[in-house]
């Protein structure tokens, strides 16, 4: 399905938009005004050849083209332009820009499987866990929305989540000494709660039968895939030395989620869900599990419970709650296939649900259905646009905000990980997921810092770790960085330029709500010194520069200062101290 304006039938047109659309933002074309509002003409030339493009600057100055205008001009003729003839125009090395061409093309390729394939539904009513997997839209800024680096069409068909199809974890036999375990319970008791006391048995059988002792042999789950990729190569030596054994599939079926690693049980939605590693690249990022973070979740996941129950006002006013994860497990940890062969169980969301109540990730809301209306048109028909957004503000908003502003923690709180828990489409609270490598704090503006984890117990890697290396950051102002690239700047941003497409409300307006909402909250809560700490009112801010990291470039060009759509909390935090 699309986001809105996207031709479905010409996948490449939006690969091709946003590659420029991210160009543009990062400086990698030309320095653009963002400050100027409404339609224009977007004009540039590299290396004497004339492009154009139409569209607007949304919010953030983030650039927004019409479909189908960017354009090169070959001697007199103008041309619509193609992947490789903007790949080729941008700056880096060209091994890098032939890398980027290719997951671009990959990208164009499974969404041409996906019109040519699945059929266009309305997935509003779709229980939680196919919602999940039905969002096929991808990021909305990164170009390499959908490369998946490593999956051919057939792979895309079995494991990619759009195609819905259900799959068998193989399970390995793994010698003690390569495996490392962080359970909240005994591994008997573990195994037989998450598998089921036949499937556990018929593991067993499997591994006798194979001569080996439950005492030197741990059992480790492992994706379809990433067993077939490993088991021809990387994996070839622990096999052949019997330190890994391949036991077959084996317990319940799994549905992958709309981040293709993250798995729910597609026999009981309301049992736990599990991320595995696997080596495809998507985006910015390799799909595998840092190691440090496998044994850490469960301790990271433990402590935000912890401040989230320290705070009474997350029960009642500022209703939020978290997916724990509550289990790690890794193969070969600190060796040569550390963070390939990992898994990490979490709370699935259709277990912390109500009767009467729904659930949507956030970017559900940014998308548009098959009847060409967005996906919370209902919604916003039955209560009324205002009305709605402002509700979700409150909702989807001021919870986060209080996490950071209050108590010191931010949370990558994109669209993916953010669920809102609606009833009939009004929203009522919001659950945050995946923090086992997306959580940062400052030690000195923790509020409670007695509650934070020991983390030189740990990892040995943690112990001589400099700030902003893991979760502890230098300066508050890294976590604001992190709070407003998610939440606002790659999340948010997409529902204002939705309500401006669709409904004709100005996304300055849209912001306005926001801005007015939190000085609301600074107000009540006596938070202007924390917020000034922040920095969250400054004119301009720095976002990261996605595209450009992809492009392998370094140092001053990974970030880029944009336009503050907060800018007015400037005012806020001297009134409010």
């Amino acid at each position: 399905m699309p986001l809105p304006f996207d031709i479905v039938e010409r996948p490449e047109e939006r690969v091709v938009r946003q590659l420029v659309e991210a160009a543009l933002y990062e400086n990698l074309f030309e320095s653009q005004d963002s400050a100027r509002c409404g339609p224009r003409e977007f004009e540039w030339c590299i290396d004497g050849r004339a492009w154009r493009a139409r569209g607007r600057i949304g919010a953030f100055g983030r650039p927004r083209l019409e479909a189908g205008t960017v354009a090169w001009r070959a001697t007199t003729e103008w041309r619509q332009a193609a992947i490789a003839d903007v790949v080729s125009a941008l700056p880096g090395a060209e091994c890098e820009r032939e890398r980027l061409g290719r997951e671009l093309a990959q990208t164009a390729a499974l969404m041409r499987w996906n019109v040519d394939h699945l059929p266009r539904r309305d997935r509003r009513h779709l229980p939680f866990s196919e919602l999940d997997a039905a969002i096929d839209e991808g990021h909305p800024y990164h170009p390499c929305f959908k490369s998946r680096t490593g999956f051919d069409e057939r792979d895309h068909g079995a494991y990619g989540p759009e195609a819905g199809r259900t799959f068998q974890l193989v399970w390995l036999a793994v010698a003690r000494n390569l495996l490392h375990l962080s359970l909240p319970d005994s591994e008997d008791g573990f195994w037989e709660c998450e598998i089921g006391a036949e499937a556990k048995l018929a593991l067993g059988a499997r591994a006798a039968a194979r001569g080996l002792d439950a005492a030197e042999f741990g059992l480790m789950p492992i994706h379809p895939w990433q067993w077939r990729d490993l088991s021809r190569d990387q994996l070839k030596p622990l096999i052949q030395s019997g330190r890994v054994h391949d036991l077959g599939t084996a317990g319940d079926r799994y549905r992958a989620s709309q981040s293709v690693r993250s798995l729910s049980n597609a026999r009981d939605p309301r049992a736990s869900g599990v991320k595995l590693a696997m080596n495809i690249v998507n985006t910015s990022t390799r799909r595998t599990l840092e190691p440090h973070s496998v044994g850490t979740a469960p301790v990271l996941s433990h402590w935000l419970g912890e401040v989230l129950d320290s705070d009474p006002l997350f029960k009642s006013r500022y209703r939020l709650d978290i997916l724990r994860e509550y289990a790690g497990a890794i193969v070969d940890r600190d060796g040569p296939l550390g963070g390939q062969i990992a898994a990490i169980w979490r709370e699935s969301v259709e277990s912390k649900l109500a009767d009467g109540e729904a659930a949507a990730p956030l970017n559900a809301l940014m998308a548009v259905e098959a009847d060409g209306r967005p996906f919370i048109d209902p919604w916003l028909i039955r209560y009324g646009i205002k009305e709605w957004l402002d509700r979700f503000i409150d909702v989807a908003v001021l919870p986060v905000w209080r996490l950071l502003v209050v108590h010191g923690i931010a949370t990558e709180a994109h669209g993916q990980n953010m669920v809102l828990v609606h009833r009939d489409g009004w929203p009522e609270r919001l659950i945050l997921r995946d923090f086992h490598d997306s959580l940062e704090f400052v030690p000195g503006f923790l509020a409670s810092p007695a509650l934070a984890p020991d983390f030189d117990t740990l990892s040995p890697e943690y112990r001589s770790a400099q700030p902003n290396q893991y979760y502890w950051m230098q300066r508050p102002e890294d976590l604001r960085d992190l709070f407003v690239d998610c939440l606002f700047v790659f999340n948010l941003s997409e529902i204002s330029h939705l309500v401006q497409s669709f409904y004709g409300l100005n996304e300055s307006a849209f912001w306005y709500r926001v801005t007015q909402r939190l000085l609301a909250d600074l107000a009540e809560h006596r938070l202007g010194d924390r917020a000034a700490r922040l920095g969250f009112g400054t004119r301009e801010i720095e976002t990261e520069s996605l595209l450009a990291r992809k492009l392998g470039l370094s140092g001053p060009d990974l970030q880029h200062r944009v336009p503050n759509a907060l800018a007015g909390l400037s005012l806020m935090t001297r009134e409010h101290a």
